[in-house]
């Protein structure tokens, strides 16, 4: 891929207060650079330069690959257990797995290069409020044993910018189907009335009338988003979305210093046949609008992509791994809006005592109901089946 290199070769590094000489960090609330030390504030300067797509299909083909050093003093740590790959500055440090929760004890190694992010998403919420969000998503479990809120409260929360592509591009598909319309016949039965004799009545039965169908459609597609990493669970990191992406800024990483970076361990071209699927539900939605009718049956569809276009970025999250029975479980924050996913492990303990407790009452319900015949109690016994089934379909459904 032709581009030029990154002017100055930016490179993160310490960046030093000019009042006391200490570190400062990248600090969310005011998207500034702040001392811990003595509480000094320094402003990112506005970058002038533009956030660019580049070319999908010069990136294979390519002649010249734009790279970069994420940090020029830093180091790099590859987990044994779960294989993530993860960058750090000094002071900074790895002893435990950002990922998994796992000890880190391979030896620390510098840092290689990678494609550069053109773009970064900074963090926007501080470390103290992502970790009583998680905080407060774990007391809205049901059945959730009684030391994970221990456990979470003795993990460190931490800040990671995870790698993201998102790809642009113009779709054109060709397809075949059906198209159903409904129509409806009237059918005769018999039935005894209230005098208890034999009568004829009718009824109307719905039918589909199928026909074939095919045509092309054609749609563009911006900023299709696809996590570059496979150390975090797909499905969660879906469901932090929406991001902001109009706020995007240009790459400086002066965002960066505080925090840990991922190398993507998912390549562009792989990303792009992700981004496919993102792609096909549309494209299917699109098909179905032109097909028509009261219900449709897609066949065949066959799909070209031009005027392909990419950007790699990065995009905060804050992270929370920990081991429980020697499994591991990640609690995922979005760092621009603190919406909080992720996986939890069940008390068997407490679903099985929650079962019988309302065992017991359905029993008492229905006694009631048989020895006193009244309407609300009846409709009180159908709210409480009702509210029970909810509740384990809604936790289980989580998982």
């Amino acid at each position: 891929m032709e581009t030029s290199q990154i002017k100055d070769q930016k490179l993160l590094h310490h960046y030093t207060c000019p009042g006391c000489g200490a570190d400062q960090e990248f600090e969310p609330k005011n998207d500034c650079l702040s001392c811990a030390h003595c509480g000094r504030q320094e402003q990112i300067p506005t970058s002038d330069e533009q956030i660019l797509e580049h070319s999908y299909k010069d990136y294979l083909h390519p002649r010249k690959q734009k790279s970069i050093l994420l940090t020029q003093n830093g180091l790099e740590v590859n987990c044994t257990r779960c294989h993530a790959s993860v960058i750090f500055t000094p002071p900074e440090v790895a002893g435990e797995c950002s990922f998994c929760g796992a000890k880190i004890v391979v030896q620390a190694k510098s840092t290689n290069p990678l494609i550069a992010p053109e773009a970064i998403l900074p963090f926007q919420i501080t470390k103290d409020e992502a970790a009583n969000n998680v905080q407060k998503w774990i007391s809205s479990l049901w059945f959730a044993p009684n030391s994970l809120k221990q456990i979470a409260r003795q993990r460190s929360i931490e800040g990671i910018y995870i790698p993201f592509w998102t790809y642009n591009a113009y779709t054109t598909s060709h397809y075949t189907g059906e198209r159903g319309e409904h129509y409806y016949e009237t059918k005769n039965y018999k039935e005894r009335n209230s005098d208890g004799k034999m009568e004829t009545k009718t009824h109307s039965v719905q039918k589909t009338k199928w026909r074939k169908a095919k045509g092309r459609v054609s749609r563009w597609f911006e900023d299709v988003l696809v996590a570059a990493t496979t150390s975090l669970s797909r499905k969660y990191l879906d469901s932090l979305a929406p991001w902001d992406l109009k706020q995007l800024k240009p790459y400086d990483p002066a965002f960066l210093s505080g925090y840990k970076a991922q190398r993507y361990q998912i390549d562009l071209a792989t990303g792009f046949e992700t981004s496919k699927e993102v792609m096909e539900i549309a494209i299917n939605q699109d098909i179905n609008q032109d097909i028509g009718g009261d219900e449709q049956r897609i066949h065949k569809v066959s799909t070209t992509y031009s005027g392909i276009t990419f950007k790699h970025i990065l995009l905060p999250v804050y992270v929370v791994a920990y081991l429980f029975n020697q499994k591991s479980y990640q609690v995922l924050v979005n760092a621009r809006t603190g919406h909080v996913q992720g996986d939890r492990p069940y008390s068997k303990w407490k679903f099985v005592l929650f079962t019988l407790a309302s065992l017991v009452l359905l029993t008492i319900l229905i006694i009631i109901c048989i020895a006193i015949p009244i309407i609300p109690i009846i409709i009180i016994f159908l709210l409480v089946v009702g509210l029970i089934g909810w509740i384990i379909y809604s936790q289980f459904k989580q998982k």
